[in-house]
């Protein structure tokens, strides 16, 4: 079972997302994965993430999105977070902004990887204590505690 502390990487993480955009807000997030080299092309992964958000919207509601991009641009599965304390506009659910984002890469080959991740995340995210404390938390051990 994939572990957030596995596909999570602290270079992954960003606690103030500059911008109030859906688009500019994933492109931000999905830049933190060419650091690492876990995407190789981000304009290709990208495509993957808005095609996705195309079909049905990402932002589950309570501030909360996780946009995901399955493509061959990308090496590992990973995940990235994101924490806007201002609110992204995100046509949520709930018509809500975002303020906690979670951005979900996995190769082309990859089975069912991403959704092993999504429902992790999901089930803890329904929370509203879960969600409180990461919109305070300051660094990748306290991420990994709240969801282990």
């Amino acid at each position: 079972m994939t572990e957030i502390r596995d596909v999570l990487k602290p270079a992954f993480i960003n606690f103030d997302l500059k911008t109030t955009d859906k688009q500019a807000a994933i492109s931000e997030l999905a830049n933190t994965f060419l650091t690492k080299g876990v995407v190789t092309n981000d304009s290709v992964y990208l495509e993957a993430v808005m095609k996705r958000e195309e079909e049905s919207t990402t932002g589950i509601g309570f501030g909360v999105a996780i946009p995901h991009g399955k493509s061959a641009a990308v090496a590992e599965p990973s995940l990235a977070f994101g924490r806007s304390q201002a609110g992204i506009q995100y046509d949520s659910m709930d018509g809500k902004p975002v303020h906690l984002m979670f951005l979900i890469a996995v190769p082309e080959t990859s089975n069912d990887e991403h959704l092993r991740i999504l429902s992790k995340l999901s089930r803890k995210l329904m929370h509203e204590d879960v969600r409180q404390k990461l919109m305070t938390v300051t660094d990748a051990e306290e991420i990994y505690q709240i969801f282990e």
